[in-house]
């Protein structure tokens, strides 16, 4: 295992795919508890698009993003409206450095896949969430992933990312594990759920193909395929086929499920 790696990296064609998550489309299990004046904190923000949503949600009270790459949060710092009580910095969850009950919400999406130890994780969220106030988090559930029509190529995109995730020390199919770190860290009211994003329209499937042929072809993941032997420049040129044969197909289609939960501090 090579240790708490992140396995995307951050190419563009990944901060493609996270700049187009928003509160509505990412996180609507979520904005039904929150209220003006709220504190909030997100847990490894990537460009921010997500946290300035919650943001508006939530002013006056202050919104923070956190994500251990430097340079992602100077993009989302360099995005977030400049009157907004939104504001960034670097740290890791597995560290947070705020004081115990700082705030009313500390929400994290896509964010304990990739840790390894996401229970850990957890109680440092709930240590910073005021007592009655909320942990949200939502991850996507690599094994659940289905899409029309069949590819072998694409199963065997899914089976080398799912071992390189976990070779990287993160969990892969997060999703279903969530409601258990969740009581594992020692949260009893909890509420959970699911949601699905789901691409078939042409528009949808351009996009959702087109970034992910990039992205096995030009991102880090792509490079630690090869590195670690999981793959060669040949298996990832055709998985990139692939994906495009799949957006250019009228029939196809795309699930990608996501586990999540609303637990009480």
């Amino acid at each position: 295992m090579d240790g708490d790696r992140y396995t995307h990296g951050h190419h563009e064609s990944v901060l493609r795919s996270h700049t187009w998550r928003t509160a509505e489309n990412s996180a609507e299990y979520l904005l039904p508890h929150l209220r003006a004046g709220m504190d909030l904190l997100d847990v490894g923000c990537g460009p921010g698009t997500i946290t300035v949503d919650l943001g508006e949600r939530v002013a006056p009270g202050r919104t923070i993003g956190i994500d251990a790459s430097a340079e992602v949060v100077e993009l989302a710092a360099a995005a977030a409206p400049p009157d907004s009580a939104v504001s960034f910095r670097v740290a890791d969850v597995d560290g947070l450095p705020f004081e115990d009950d700082t705030f009313d919400v500390v929400h994290a999406h896509q964010v304990l896949q990739h840790v390894a130890d996401p229970v850990a994780a957890l109680r440092e969220m709930r240590r910073v969430c005021r007592p009655g106030g909320i942990v949200a988090v939502r991850d996507a559930d690599y094994g659940a992933f289905t899409w029309a029509p069949p590819d072998p190529r694409l199963d065997r995109w899914l089976a080398r990312y799912r071992s390189l995730a976990r070779r990287n020390g993160g969990e892969p199919d997060a999703g279903r594990a969530v409601l258990g770190w969740l009581h594992a860290a020692g949260f009893d009211d909890v509420e959970p759920g699911a949601s699905v994003w789901c691409f078939a329209l042409p528009e949808e499937r351009a996009w959702w193909g087109g970034l992910w042929a990039d992205r096995v072809t030009s991102s880090t993941l792509g490079d630690q395929l090869v590195e670690t032997g999981m793959a060669t420049t040949q298996d990832l040129q055709d998985t990139a086929a692939a994906f495009r044969r799949w957006a250019d197909c009228r029939d196809g289609w795309f699930s990608v499920v996501h586990g999540e939960a609303i637990a009480r501090a």
